[in-house]
């Protein structure tokens, strides 16, 4: 396991200083096009080598979307696999706790659930990258309401680490059909638009890739940075769709 660690850390480090290069090198040819577009001086730290950015620009092209650093992207591969999502609770935890953790799970498709017990995060982390597991919910609780959520994705203890604050935590009884659902979600933008972003791809990537069979949307509404989440199963009644919470209701913040 050390061993495998080690050479996938290498690998890595390898893989993101090529990626390092070619972006520096991406960025020196752009500067040269737009000097020859605007038709002045080169830059300095391109004149030696003008010629030869000169060739390169005639096979270069625009591809679809804006390059970024794919490496340190742990979402660069979400879709091909359905997500294996496990939750857990802080040790000794209430019983609205461990309710709040079951409805969950029956939120999330495939989703399970596992007994804390006397573990350590380190060692749950460890566990569920052995498994193959790609997303770990901690959910813990104040004065017996659940309260803190935190989610990490990616090869473990990597990728994105989000805390949020959850409140108003009401149950329903699930009814319908459960399985992968459509996702309905308003842009996170608020005052920091990039853990908004963040905040979205995370809550989006717990989910599969719906199919065209379900009848269950599942929606994150944000309003004033408060993200309110919905359970519902949508029936067809002629020209018109009806609407059935099953739940569970609660807030993020």
């Amino acid at each position: 396991q050390l061993r495998r660690q080690a050479r996938e850390r290498r690998e890595y480090l390898q893989r993101r200083a090529q990626e390092q290069q070619q972006q520096r090198q991406r960025q020196r040819r752009e500067s040269l096009r737009r000097a020859l577009d605007e038709n002045r001086l080169l830059p300095t730290e391109l004149r030696r080598e003008a010629l030869a950015l000169q060739k390169e620009l005639e096979f270069d092209f625009e591809a679809p979307g804006a390059p970024g650093d794919s490496q340190d992207d742990e979402y660069r591969w979400a879709g091909l696999e359905p997500p294996k999502v496990m939750v857990t609770t802080s040790r000794d935890p209430s019983s609205r706790l461990r309710l709040f953790a079951k409805e969950l799970c029956l939120l999330l498709p495939g989703a399970r659930r596992m007994n804390r017990g006397r573990a350590e995060l380190g060692a749950l982390e460890g566990a569920c990258r052995a498994a193959g597991i790609t997303d770990l919910l901690v959910l813990h609780e104040t004065r017996g309401r659940p309260g803190q959520r935190r989610a990490r994705r990616g090869s473990f203890p990597g990728g994105p680490s989000g805390g949020v604050l959850v409140w108003g935590f009401l149950c329903f009884l699930p009814r319908g059909s459960l399985c992968g659902g459509f996702l309905c979600g308003v842009p996170f933008s608020g005052g920091f638009p990039f853990w908004g972003f963040l905040v979205g791809t995370i809550l989006k990537h717990l989910f599969p890739v719906p199919r065209a069979e379900s009848r269950r949307v599942v929606t994150f509404a944000n309003e004033d940075d408060v993200i309110l989440v919905r359970n519902h199963v949508y029936r067809r009644r002629g020209r018109t769709v009806e609407l059935e919470e099953v739940g569970p209701r609660f807030q993020l913040r």
